[in-house]
């Protein structure tokens, strides 16, 4: 093999590589003698087909993988061998000419191709114990306590029966039979007995809750709507329906009192148990935004240290995610630059640098996670696919499949596992404070960093 650098521009690098019909040729008939050895063909007994035969045969393709073979091999060989890295995998420009093309193919010609790539920039990993970070701490107060026992007991109140004739109003729960028709023709599962409902808890289609505020138990009512335009249910979606309802009774929300038996009533050996049990939950939410306060001071604090040319088209790839992300959400929304006090040109230019931090960050994290030799285990990506599988209740079986059938998709996963390990081992050896703040104090400061980051 033969290699020739044609392209040595800041990061772009561009080699001809040049294979030796001779080359390729005994690679062919290494291929042919182990298809002759296996092949079943009429007239010849099984490993005593002779390789000419198999040649007339398959040769073409078999030189055809051959000379892919060698092109995949090659292609990133040419930058190992320099100790280059590629930025992304590499392009690969084959001969155009039929002529030429015809020639390898028939092992009479040399195989001639570019390759090219920009290359990951090299820079020196910075000391992380030079690097200050306050780690912004939320302790569970009884204050807290109260807020979430009460926000529990509105999850699940219970419900009274109202004085005979009294209406139903926000809030107010109602039992109902109901029966939807289109055009006067009944559809399926438009219909239900005794469904309770509680009103203003949009559980039904828009429209249909509000429509019932104001009745009360026996009466009969027909409620008219649209279903929305993006419904599950293609037959249904965007057409007027309308429904018979009958309302059963009606009942008032009840208070519900954080004790003994509210604590038995949904599931607890007793009170204290209902309590630890909330205790732990609020100590995992401020926990969660403490991570996230923290980690995105790291982030902030490796794009402050580094600045090195980037490789243009990871940057223009990222940008595009992002502005066609953008670009979608302001359609759906309706919204324009103008709307947001903004031009189409700015909005470019705040995106790119957004785009350029991101890849920047990318190959901060991703040298810093090789040099500290940081690696993914089976067992954390397993637990990676089982979260991602929870969040598609009833279709678990099919979201393994896919991403054991597609290792992009399975790099997605592997991703923030690895971030977030070159995250803590910075965070390990920086030096970090312990800072108390209020609950409000840590969810602004959180919430601030989203509104950047978005």
């Amino acid at each position: 093999m033969q290699v020739t650098e044609t392209v040595n521009s800041g990061l772009k690098r561009e080699f001809k590589v040049v294979v030796n019909a001779a080359d390729l040729n005994k690679e062919l008939d290494a291929k042919l003698k182990d298809i002759a050895g296996k092949a079943q063909i009429k007239g010849f007994r099984p490993g005593k087909v002779p390789v000419a035969h198999v040649k007339n045969l398959y040769g073409k393709s078999a030189m055809a993988e051959v000379i892919q073979t060698t092109v995949d091999n090659h292609a990133r060989q040419v930058f190992t061998d320099r100790n280059l890295k590629p930025a992304y995998q590499p392009e690969v420009k084959l001969p155009e000419d039929e002529k030429e093309v015809n020639d390898v193919v028939a092992g009479k010609a040399d195989l001639s191709f570019t390759v090219a790539s920009e290359i990951v920039p090299d820079f020196e990993v910075q000391d992380f114990s030079g690097i200050e970070l306050h780690k912004h701490i939320v302790a569970p107060s009884d204050e807290h306590m109260t807020e979430a026992l009460a926000n529990l007991g509105n999850q699940y109140k219970g419900f009274e029966a109202k004085k005979e004739g009294e209406k139903a109003g926000t809030g107010d729960r109602v039992n109902i039979n109901f029966v939807g028709s289109i055009d006067g023709v009944e559809f399926d599962g438009g219909k239900g007995d005794d469904i309770p409902l509680e009103i203003g808890s949009n559980q039904f289609i828009p429209g249909f809750e509000e429509q019932l505020i104001g009745t009360k138990a026996g009466d009969d009512v027909t409620v008219k709507v649209t279903f929305p335009a993006e419904y599950g249910a293609a037959n249904l979606a965007g057409k007027a329906a309308e429904f018979a309802v009958k309302v059963n009774g009606v009942e008032a929300p009840a208070e519900s009192k954080i004790d003994e038996d509210f604590a038995k009533r949904i599931g607890f050996e007793d009170l204290s148990k209902l309590q630890d049990m909330v205790k732990t939950g609020l100590e995992r939410e401020f926990g969660q935004m403490t991570a996230m306060k923290l980690k995105r001071d790291v982030l902030d604090a490796m794009d402050k240290q580094y600045s090195f040319p980037l490789p243009e088209k990871l940057v223009e790839a990222e940008f595009q995610t992002i502005w066609s992300a953008l670009t979608n959400e302001m359609t759906k929304a309706a919204k324009s630059f103008a709307d947001e006090n903004t031009t189409e040109e700015k909005a470019r230019e705040e995106y790119r640098k957004i785009a350029e931090r991101r890849v920047r960050l990318g190959l901060v994290l991703g040298t810093i996670g090789e040099k500290e030799a940081i690696t993914i285990t089976d067992q954390e990506l397993q637990s990676a696919l089982i979260s991602r599988a929870r969040q598609f209740p009833g279709q678990e079986k099919q979201v393994f499949d896919f991403y054991r059938k597609n290792s992009n998709a399975l790099m997605e996963l592997r991703g923030p596992i690895f971030e977030q390990k070159v995250v803590d081992v910075i965070i390990g050896k920086a030096k970090v404070t312990d800072k108390h703040v209020t609950r409000e104090e840590l969810k602004k400061l959180v919430e601030d960093d989203e509104e950047v980051s978005a």
